[in-house]
């Protein structure tokens, strides 16, 4: 494919917050931006993925240059950056779209072998109206296209039109039309819409669910003692088949609760030997693949250490910080709370430590 996906997030984003960046936000769990990056690169479309930014940021495979005052300027940095690239056609996205599908992208490459620009709309079902001279004109609204992007061109011929142009245009489909050259209008994404103010950030809907674990294990001598990925100093270490990190094999357990995926026996049997004494984050990493691969994130998690020692306060932060990179998630959503049971039973004796934990997850198209 000589295709190219170029991504636009140099914007200053008034509307939205002028503190914040908009396109660097975290949505979802990441960065705005990088929910576009990822589904081009998803959908195996292009040959090259340019990201536009004023942000000095590193991501593997994408080119990242500086973009223009405005939008029309950084879209032909973009496009001057191609020159030599031997590209075909180009797909230029907005950065405040996260939300388009990768059936769109598909739809918009097929429609792009007949045609020299592909733009994708969606209709309205507001009643619309048109201030023209002082005076107010109904429109029927079957007839107003409320475009959205990525909208889609043959490289040169674009490229030339953006070289010529001297006039302020808030998309390129605008560039063609302009020139009298055919655009080809498809059927976008209703789910598609462009994140402007901050209200915009909750009007997909999402779904919602949560996970339930527990874990305990004895301890014994002459073992390290893993708790959340990280070994901490103590006498004893878990009895187990693996480690025995109590708070990884809890946080799985809630994960497959939530993605309804059995329990972690059924993907780590005790009786096999290729899982003797294996690392706990080893067996974290492919569920977190998946929840990823699925398009769920994780919205929060909430922890109950249950022991008499160690203290959890003295390791608490080392304990988020490792979670928060085992689990590619932001360490503010992870809450570890430390409880002792009063010097009752085999966990007051300081034979045993239990934990447990509540998950939540959200699942976007």
């Amino acid at each position: 494919m000589n295709n190219c996906f170029i991504l636009l997030a140099a914007g200053k984003g008034k509307r939205f917050n002028p503190k914040e960046k908009k396109q660097f936000i975290k949505y979802k769990n990441k960065p705005l931006f990088m929910h576009s990056i990822e589904k081009a690169k998803k959908s195996k479309l292009f040959k090259k993925i340019i990201l536009v930014s004023n942000k000095q940021i590193k991501i593997p495979n994408v080119k990242v240059i500086k973009g223009g005052k405005e939008r029309s300027d950084s879209s032909f940095e973009a496009l001057k950056y191609l020159k030599n690239k031997k590209i075909k056609n180009v797909f230029i996205h907005d950065a405040a779209r996260p939300n388009f599908s990768i059936k769109l992208l598909n739809n918009l490459n097929k429609n792009l072998k007949s045609n020299k620009a592909v733009v994708p709309y969606i209709n309205t079902n507001n009643s619309t109206k048109y201030i023209y001279k002082k005076k107010v004109i109904n429109l029927k609204r079957q007839q107003v296209l409320l475009t959205q992007t990525p909208q889609c061109f043959d490289y040169k011929i674009l490229y030339n039109l953006s070289k010529r142009n001297k006039m302020s245009v808030s998309d390129e489909s605008a560039l063609f039309l302009n020139n009298n050259k055919k655009v080809k209008f498809i059927k976008g994404d209703e789910k598609n819409i462009k994140i402007t103010k901050k209200i915009d950030l909750l009007k997909n809907e999402i779904k919602t669910f949560y996970g339930i674990g527990f874990d305990i294990h004895k301890l014994i001598q002459n073992k390290k003692l893993y708790l959340g990925g990280i070994k901490i100093p103590f006498h004893s270490g878990l009895k187990g088949h693996s480690d025995g990190d109590v708070i990884l094999h809890c946080i799985i357990d809630a994960l497959l609760g939530a993605l309804r995926k059995k329990d972690i026996g059924s993907l780590y049997p005790s009786n096999k030997s290729k899982f003797k004494n294996i690392r706990s984050p080893k067996m974290l990493k492919p569920i977190i693949f998946n929840l990823i691969n699925n398009n769920y994130y994780i919205n929060n998690l909430d922890i109950n250490l249950i022991c008499e020692r160690p203290k959890v306060s003295k390791y608490r932060n080392k304990i988020i910080n490792s979670l928060s990179k085992l689990m590619n998630i932001n360490k503010n959503i992870i809450n570890l709370k430390g409880k002792t049971v009063e010097k009752l039973g085999i966990i007051g004796k300081e034979n045993a430590i239990a934990c447990e934990s509540i998950i939540s997850i959200s699942k976007y198209e």
